[in-house]
């Protein structure tokens, strides 16, 4: 058995903003697993400034895991059993190396579970995301969302100025009802203690979905009383990441929030997302599952997953997978969007990985 690893840099074909600053480009990592001829391929994905990862001693732990597949033994990383440390100090790097191990244990397909997607029967329904910026970059994204058949659109707001966002929002809703229309929103913690309050009750006018991180993270007390007051459906997202296993259950029984959203690369793979929609469902939390920036690999490994654990629950769900198109230097795939789907050709070809 052979482990390697690559590094990789996407490039944004614009600069896109967020509640965190502007980014150009996108680092991370692909690691391969290579067994009688049969190479499984992952993706380590971070975001850096969001991911807990340790990425100043990332690739040295990389190097080390790679070599531990080939000098101690293959069983001792298998599917689920990942080492605990991973997890938690190194989420994207477990990420990686369990959408690897899967593949390799498909034969190296790319596919981790025979489905009606990978067969190009079934569809996933998904946002379109607008990316913050000007008035007119922000409008174009949304013109554009709509003409391409998206009947879920996801806004960032947070980052410009609110009055601006509220204008754009409302000129959704004067042209769409909720029926033809369902707006989601993504502040990324960008508002505070004091604003919140009222920037929600603005922003409810619109018949909104739900709003993504309103406060930033570790603000217990005053998440819980924003969901228990409802004044717009709440999804926890970055509050999720770092979470350790055995905190899961007291962080949701603490802020009960009415959506979870599900980040595998950045909550350390597809055992620890499976624990907590476990948990959520216990407690009636819904939940979708989010993509972050990865290139093609990981959005595929994503898609195959989300296939396999709502197998019995349907895809009704709209999830917020994205289009891998943010990118110049993309790896081909066969994965691509029509009517707000993402959907898979099983007849595409995979193109070379990304140095």
């Amino acid at each position: 058995m052979k482990a390697s690893y690559q590094a990789y840099q996407l490039q944004f074909k614009k600069p896109v903003l967020t509640s965190r600053g502007s980014m150009t480009h996108k680092n991370g990592y692909y690691i391969s697993i290579e067994d009688k001829g049969i190479k499984g391929i992952g993706e380590c994905s971070f975001i850096e400034g969001l991911s807990i990862d340790r990425l100043d001693t990332f690739e040295d732990e990389l190097k080390k895991v790679c070599r531990d597949i080939e000098e101690i033994a293959a069983a001792y990383y298998d599917y689920g059993t990942l080492p605990k440390y991973l997890i938690s100090d190194y989420p994207a790097l477990a990420f990686g190396l369990e959408t690897a191990l899967l593949d390799l244990r498909h034969g190296g397909t790319h596919l981790i579970v025979d489905s009606d997607f990978s067969q190009g029967k079934q569809a996933i329904p998904i946002n379109g995301l607008v990316w913050m910026g000007s008035d007119e970059f922000m409008q174009q994204q949304i013109e554009q969302k709509l003409t391409d058949g998206f009947r879920c659109i996801k806004i960032k707001v947070g980052a410009i100025d609110f009055a601006e966002e509220c204008r754009l929002i409302e000129n959704i809703r004067k042209r769409y009802d909720p029926r033809e229309i369902e707006i989601r929103l993504d502040a990324n913690g960008a508002f505070t203690e004091q604003n919140v309050r009222e920037r929600l009750l603005i922003l409810s006018q619109y018949t909104i979905h739900s709003i993504e991180q309103p406060i930033r993270p570790q603000q217990y007390l005053l998440m819980h009383d924003l969901c228990a007051e409802n004044i717009i459906p709440i999804a926890l997202d970055e509050e999720l990441i770092g979470i350790h296993k055995n905190m899961r259950q007291k962080l949701l029984e603490t802020i009960r929030p009415q959506y979870i959203i599900l980040k595998p690369s950045l909550m350390g793979g597809f055992d620890a997302c499976g624990d907590w929609i476990y948990k959520a469902k216990e407690m009636g939390i819904k939940w979708w599952a989010t993509s972050a920036l990865e290139s093609n690999i990981g959005l595929n490994a994503i898609a195959q997953w989300l296939t396999e654990i709502t197998m019995n629950d349907g895809l009704d769900t709209v999830q917020g997978l994205g289009t891998g198109g943010l990118y110049i230097n993309n790896i081909e795939s066969p994965l691509y969007i029509e009517a707000g789907h993402l959907k898979y050709d099983p007849n595409g070809k995979w193109g070379d990985m990304i140095s």
